[in-house]
């Protein structure tokens, strides 16, 4: 994990030692006496009455006691805050150790080795789990498709007693068994998907041309009825050129 400049050391609550010396560089780098503090203990001003050294009241601080005192709290203040750091990292393992199911894509292996994370991150905090309550929390975060063997296991075996070398054994063997009749199950499907696509494009294709059809037979009717309108329209035409001819012939005769 990487540590920012600007944070404590983060404790995992492993190799006290490592950490210890992290966090004294880290306290001396923002002031060097921080880790004096930490070491011998906060520097209370102090005043003499009589012969007895008593507290000073805060009105009665001078600016350099009154430094020192914001030394104290500073000092105080990281180790609280890295302690805050560590329950909230506690907590949010916990969460995804509560909620951590099997992934829909993941395989026995992926599976084991992502809760083994969690577990060991917890333990790390003192967060130990039983062993019977891990297996318990596998068993029951498998998928649905694996419900016969989960059905299996439990009737089968004594959980309190079940190993998970055991249980990973046991579901990595069911996996292998299982994955050919999975795959034969997705290629029929696939071959299923792909079949009934290939009719619905068949049809979609005869349907089509129906429609192409139809519209030709449309267009055929169409353009048969637009032909027979020109000519009867080029007909009517030169019919009324020759009609005022007819007229002005039969007025000659008349006179």
């Amino acid at each position: 994990m990487s540590q920012s400049i600007d944070k404590p050391p983060y404790f995992n609550g492993a190799h006290y030692s490592h950490w210890k010396n992290m966090m004294m560089i880290f306290l001396q780098s923002i002031e060097y006496k921080l880790w004096d503090i930490i070491e011998d203990g906060p520097s209370i001003p102090m005043k003499r009455v009589g012969e007895i050294h008593l507290p000073k009241e805060r009105h009665e601080w001078s600016d350099q006691e009154r430094k020192q005192v914001q030394l104290n709290a500073k000092a105080m203040h990281i180790p609280l805050f890295t302690n805050e750091v560590k329950e909230t990292k506690i907590g949010l393992l916990n969460l995804n150790y509560e909620n951590f199911k099997m992934d829909p894509n993941e395989d026995i292996k992926a599976m084991f080795h992502r809760f083994s994370i969690i577990v060991n991150e917890l333990k790390g905090f003192g967060e130990a789990i039983t062993e019977d309550k891990l297996v318990r929390k596998l068993i029951y975060s498998l998928l649905e498709s694996w419900d016969s063997k989960k059905t299996a296991i439990i009737e089968a075996k004594n959980l309190k007693e079940l190993k998970l070398d055991e249980l990973r054994g046991s579901l990595l063997t069911h996996e292998l068994i299982s994955q050919p009749l999975i795959r034969e199950n997705e290629k029929k499907i696939k071959e299923q998907y792909i079949n009934v696509n290939a009719i619905a494009l068949k049809s979609s294709k005869k349907l089509q041309e129906d429609l192409n059809e139809d519209e030709s037979e449309e267009d055929d009717e169409m353009e048969y009825l637009v032909k027979n309108f020109t000519r009867f329209m080029k007909h009517e035409k030169e019919r009324s050129r020759h009609e005022p001819n007819k007229n002005v012939e039969l007025e000659s005769t008349t006179d």
